[in-house]
């Protein structure tokens, strides 16, 4: 089933990295667990004050597909993902959070599913664990997407997104006071057609919900997508009331159903 290793694309994976030396260990070795071998994995430490950047560097010095690298500054894991994607050399690129996780298979199913469909942006369904490892929820994600159903609110994940940079170039996160994936995938929905996008309804990785994280506060989260609205797409005010009518109704019937 794995790809031949001469016609297989370098995928770069970015991880930005802050004071996670009780999970770096788990996220590094699921990378390493991949069924598809030609990658690179970008550390970018955004000036952690713990072991973070050591733990990350013994890996470095054994797997020489592992690089550490520091940010100038604590800027954050928009600017610190940037950092990692101006070091990037891979056909693709693929985020992985710090404290989140992958299957085995996840890279390898999701090359194909790309390449045999000539998609340019993909993401996959995944789990939501607590910050015991234990099981919360599962989150499906539709087959096909495109930048206005985006706009009714974002079922993607960013630990499970892979796009072409071979053929997109390199795209960056906006540094924004809210989740800049979102404007990101926005930004990229509208470069490429519908079907150049493909969701893949498989969980593929795991994702780490931990206490005080930007996306448990809902209130926060709806004046950020009112925000996207008008300021970022600059909809005008019906379009901007329809579509957040979407996303609220969307949130309603995800809590209840969760």
């Amino acid at each position: 089933m794995g790809f031949n290793t001469m016609s297989a694309p370098l995928v770069s994976i970015i991880t930005p990295a802050y004071n996670v030396e009780k999970y770096i260990d788990a996220t590094i070795t699921s990378v390493i667990k991949q069924t598809y071998e030609n990658w690179e994995l970008i550390v970018v430490d955004d000036h952690s004050g713990d072991d973070t950047f050591s733990i990350v560097s013994s890996y470095a010095q054994q797997d020489k597909r592992i690089r550490i690298v520091k940010t100038p500054e604590n800027g954050g894991a928009a600017a610190a993902r940037n950092f990692g994607i101006e070091l990037a050399r891979g056909a693709y690129i693929a985020f992985l959070d710090s404290d989140d996780l992958w299957m085995p298979d996840k890279l390898e199913i999701q090359i194909r599913q790309m390449r045999a469909k000539n998609a340019l942006f993909s993401f996959t369904g995944y789990q939501v664990i607590n910050e015991c490892s234990k099981y919360i929820k599962t989150i499906h994600v539709p087959k096909k997407f495109g930048y206005r159903k985006l706009l009714q609110g974002s079922y993607i994940g960013c630990l499970t997104v892979i796009y072409s940079a071979e053929k997109l170039g390199k795209m960056f996160f906006p540094v924004y006071d809210g989740p800049e994936d979102y404007i990101l995938w926005l930004r990229i929905s509208k470069m490429i057609r519908a079907q150049q996008i493909i969701g893949i309804n498989m969980p593929l990785a795991m994702y780490r919900k931990r206490n005080g994280s930007i996306s448990s506060d809902k209130i926060k989260a709806a004046v950020f997508q009112w925000q996207v609205y008008r300021k970022v797409e600059q909809l005008n005010i019906m379009d901007s009331l329809a579509y957040f009518l979407s996303y609220a109704v969307k949130g309603v019937i995800k809590h209840y159903l969760a």
